[in-house]
């Protein structure tokens, strides 16, 4: 990985937030409390510039999931949209431009591309048509609302009155009619009506797929949405995924802004009640949805799902006032920001914190669409944010070790103000940090980029330090009130011990790539992606060794620096099914030394054919 690139990743890291503005909390505001308007622009700006640094420029996606990316680039247009931050309309035309051609199966989907982001599955082709609208809608170019025209015309396609009187089918093979590809085409039709002078054609499309799908019976007598159809046309019962919730939501908002018919805002209203009424989606007041359950996981399509919930949630807090809806908005987003960010600020799968947990960039873009929807209308100018880079540094230690921290300030603000802000280090008992205190200066240029200056930390670690995770903080304050944390979680460890897709591996995971960890002892890299875990060995070691429990079509590599490899193992075999799992020892010795750590990367050695190494649990020592 270039170090430009993966500079730009750590600077990502480890952010926590400080708002500026006329109203702020205080530091020690009670968990829960509601964010201020600047904290919430400044909270959702960190959280989107960690969803953005897992975005692969030459794919022009997020690895490895074609719709999932979808709904992430369209989470960065609300993101774009709700804060005035414009950083990152480049990457939503390189998408566009990159990816909006024919594309073998296996390339972007598992699906043959058909141009035009269409495929066989209609409902991804849908989610790409509400992204090109949420581009259209941040820069007018026509273009992307002439995309978004193309593809719901393929889509139309697929509308089918003689089975089941009408709806979309969920495939190109015609085998399934669901809730998700009919809410996502009501939406769809209704945001092209409302962004087309004199359109009756869409109007009329979206008109006819909401009066089939209220009366299809998928919406059950408690005013939830099971997932679909049956072969005899009648609800399978199925599943109340919190996105399918939020898309009828959705598309009754939509359909309303283009007839303001009183009916359909009474309509929303009894599907957003259901969903926060006893035996809705909602647990001890968190959105919950039915795979974060205790024992079960989330696939790579349900870590969104509750995203997409909150992004329609937004559209009906704003549209209705309600104090109920918003007073749901804050305490999803106040959840997540005390109870779902690890130290490095990603977002995780279950938002009450639960363990075990699952961070990516699917949940990272499923929890920013709360932090959104908490973010004002009209959001305010100033805001001021902190981060630590690393925020999860490990030390394997030795006499007087060092670590070295950056803390960089950003911040908001109308153009040309001057924004002093001071920094205070502190350090746990027997530690040193220098300096302790610093003071930056940021002249401000707007909202639409936010400026930075850094301060430099010196760590000093005494010898003895006690494994674990020890904190050092940095408190940033402008003005006698405005004051907010950030810190980084050094761990002291005198060996690795982790299962794979556990908050104990983010430490050590030095490089994700396009790996993808679905869940507990389950990291993979298939294609052409890898993973790399680094082990700051000390100087002064003799020995080190890894033992990884890997399977299926493994190429492990090994380095003393990152960059210089050596292949130790390679899977000649085709294995799919985890047959050839087993612990393998590998001798890191020869990549000890002053300046050096262990170094381990993990690829796939059939790249082609969409299998590739798997990891369960890794072990790392020295002496």
């Amino acid at each position: 990985m270039p170090v430009h690139r993966r500079t730009f990743r750590l600077l990502l890291a480890g952010a926590v937030t400080l708002a500026l503005g006329l109203v702020s909390p205080p530091a020690g505001a009670s968990p829960g409390q509601a964010a201020s308007g600047p904290a919430a622009v400044a909270r959702a700006r960190v959280a989107a510039d960690q969803l953005m640094s897992s975005y692969e420029p030459n794919k022009a996606w997020f690895p490895s999931s074609w719709w999932n990316s979808a709904v992430a680039l369209q989470t960065i247009g609300d993101y774009m949209q709700r804060t005035g931050d414009r950083r990152y309309l480049p990457q939503l035309d390189n998408t566009f431009e990159k990816d909006k051609g024919a594309f073998p199966a296996g390339y972007l989907s598992g699906d043959e591309l058909l141009g035009n982001f269409t495929s066989r599955a209609i409902d991804d082709s849908e989610w790409w048509g509400l992204t090109w609208v949420q581009a259209y809608d941040l820069t007018k170019n026509p273009k992307y609302l002439d995309m978004a025209v193309k593809i719901a015309e393929y889509v139309e396609g697929y509308w089918d009155p003689s089975t089941c009187g009408g709806g979309v089918w969920w495939n190109g093979e015609r085998t399934y009619k669901n809730a998700v590809t009919n809410g996502l085409w009501i939406r769809l039709t209704a945001e092209l009506h409302n962004r087309m002078p004199h359109d009756t054609r869409w109007l009329g499309r979206a008109q006819e797929g909401w009066n089939w799908f209220t009366n299809s019976g998928m919406i059950n007598s408690a005013g939830l949405v099971n997932d679909g159809l049956k072969d005899n046309c009648q609800s399978n019962g199925d599943t109340v995924w919190s996105y399918n919730q939020g898309l009828a939501i959705g598309a009754g908002l939509e359909l309303w802004r283009a007839t303001h018919d009183p009916k359909l805002l009474t309509a929303v209203r009894r599907l957003a009640d259901a969903a926060i009424a006893p035996g809705g989606l909602v647990t001890d007041g968190v959105l919950t949805e039915y795979c974060d359950a205790p024992g079960r996981t989330c696939d790579d399509n349900g870590k969104q799902f509750k995203g997409i919930f909150m992004r329609y949630w937004t559209d009906l807090a704003d549209t209705t006032h309600d104090s109920r809806y918003a007073d749901f908005v804050a305490q999803q987003a106040a959840t997540i920001w005390d109870n779902d960010r690890d130290a490095s600020d990603r977002l995780g799968e279950r938002w009450s914190g639960q363990t075990p947990n699952v961070f990516d960039w699917r949940t990272q873009a499923s929890a920013l669409s709360a932090l959104l929807a908490a973010v004002p209308a009209t959001p305010p100018v100033r805001s001021l944010s902190a981060t630590t880079d690393p925020a999860l540094p490990v030390v394997m230690p030795s006499a007087g070790t060092h670590v070295k921290v950056t803390v960089d300030v950003q911040a908001t603000g109308p153009v040309g103000e001057r924004i002093t802000a001071n920094v205070q280090a502190a350090a746990p008992s027997g530690w040193t940090v220098t300096p302790a205190r610093s003071t930056v200066t940021l002249t401000t240029r707007g909202n639409a980029v936010p400026v930075h200056s850094a301060v430099q930390l010196d760590v000093t670690i005494p010898a003895g330090a006690a494994d674990g995770t020890h904190s050092v903080t940095a408190t940033v304050t402008s003005g006698p009130l405005l004051s907010y944390s950030t810190r980084s979680d050094i761990l002291i460890a005198h060996k690795a011990d982790f299962d794979t897709g556990t908050a104990a591996e983010t430490p050590w995971l030095y490089d994700a790539d396009g790996s993808q960890s679905n869940g507990v002892q389950n990291r993979f890299a298939d294609g052409n992606s890898y993973f790399v875990y680094r082990f700051p060995f000390p100087a002064d070691a003799s020995s080190a060794s890894v033992v990884l429990t890997i399977d299926n079509e493994f190429v492990v590599q090994l380095s003393g620096d990152g960059k210089t490899w050596t292949t130790v193992a390679t899977e000649t075999n085709q294995y799919h099914d985890g047959q050839n799992k087993a612990d393998r020892t590998f001798d890191l010795t020869p990549y000890l030394g002053a300046g050096k750590a262990g170094y381990v990367r993990i690829a796939d050695s059939f790249p082609n054919d969409g299998w590739g190494g798997r990891v369960y649990h890794v072990t790392a020592t020295y002496k």
